[in-house]
């Protein structure tokens, strides 16, 4: 096995050296992009725009936002700046838990596909794979819908309440974390709290997948053959990646969150001309193409493209940093021992 080819492997560092990289880049990459993640929910809930005739708008004095930036004054103008964080709670336990499974569930994934296809990442002279169009595009397609999938299905709850606290305006829906669980398990039983996740999935697994392939493969290129400053060939290399596999399946996350504001709290956001819809994805995609057009599925887009690129880019940054600190860290402590 070539010295570029065990590169690609992301079978190294321990699992908790891997978990805690991935939390680490969860934590951080959260904190930077909380205001462009805002804006993007409130715009993928606004069923109307500026261009709309006036007779056709049914707001309910909601507010009617365009723009990234026209968005973000318009919220800080209103709400104050705090509100740019709002949700920023349950979303970071969001983002830690889940760069925490993600990350660990890719590795593991990575691992049994290397037992399975009869290749040992850590004998270079053991013969590779016998399945060679697994590696490393396919590999990374699977080991990456596998780390999303299970990281999507583990932390939903937490996307949940982070969408709602990011929905509401000055007339809070919910006034604290603990509050909200408790009126969702009250008022909409443990399903409440799983509303939108067949889409979620249906989204994250090609998401996920075609991101780890084109980081794969982007990565070496960028690391090894073109002179970037600073190690940030990874971060281009992700930036990349998380663009075309967000513009790809950004209707699935639209969907997701119109769903996760269903229930008996629907008409009390900042939109409160929030449709109710009904019989899961597919009726929901339905309904938007009939009441908003084919515009109505990638409302928010332009924001969420900003937001993945620095989104993306501080998240492998960060994580690939923060597993060789680890590494060094455990390597310290065992010549200590």
């Amino acid at each position: 096995m070539s010295t570029s080819q065990k590169d690609h492997l992301k079978d190294e560092g321990s699992r908790l050296q891997t978990t805690a990289a991935g939390a680490t880049a969860g934590l951080i990459a959260r904190f930077v992009i909380a205001p462009l993640d805002v804006v993007k929910i409130r715009l993928q809930l606004q069923t109307h725009s500026l261009s709309d005739p006036l007779s056709t708008r049914n707001l309910h004095g909601g507010p009617i936002y365009k723009g990234t930036l026209p968005t973000m004054r318009q919220i800080v103008r209103q709400e104050g700046l705090t509100a740019l964080w709002k949700g920023n709670v349950p979303a970071e336990l969001l983002y830690i838990c889940y760069g925490a499974v993600q990350f660990t569930t890719y590795r593991s994934t990575t691992l049994l596909l290397h037992t399975l296809l009869g290749s040992d990442p850590s004998n270079p002279n053991k013969q590779e794979s016998k399945h060679p169009l697994l590696r490393p595009a396919a590999e990374s397609f699977i080991a990456g819908a596998a780390g999303g999938a299970a990281a999507t299905a583990a932390t939903y709850p937490l996307d949940l309440l982070r969408t709602r606290f990011a929905a509401q305006g000055n007339d809070r829906v919910y006034t604290s974390l603990v509050f909200a669980i408790r009126q969702i398990a009250r008022d909409e039983g443990p399903r409440g709290f799983f509303r939108g996740l067949g889409p979620g999935l249906a989204q994250i697994i090609p998401y996920m997948g075609f991101f780890f392939a084109a980081y794969e493969t982007l990565r070496p290129i960028l690391s090894d053959h073109w002179a970037l400053p600073f190690s940030s060939g990874t971060a281009v290399a992700g930036t990349i990646a998380s663009v075309a596999a967000k513009t790809g399946t950004f209707p699935l996350d639209l969907v997701r969150k119109r769903i996760q504001v269903q229930g008996p709290t629907r008409g009390r956001y900042v939109h409160k001309n929030i449709p109710e819809y009904g019989g899961g994805m597919v009726r929901t995609v339905r309904t938007i193409l009939r009441n908003e057009g084919i515009r109505g599925l990638y409302r928010g887009l332009t924001v969420s493209l900003v937001k993945a690129a620095p989104s993306s880019a501080v998240t492998m940054w960060t994580y690939e940093k923060a597993l060789k600190f680890y590494q060094k860290l455990g390597e310290a402590g065992e010549e200590r021992l």
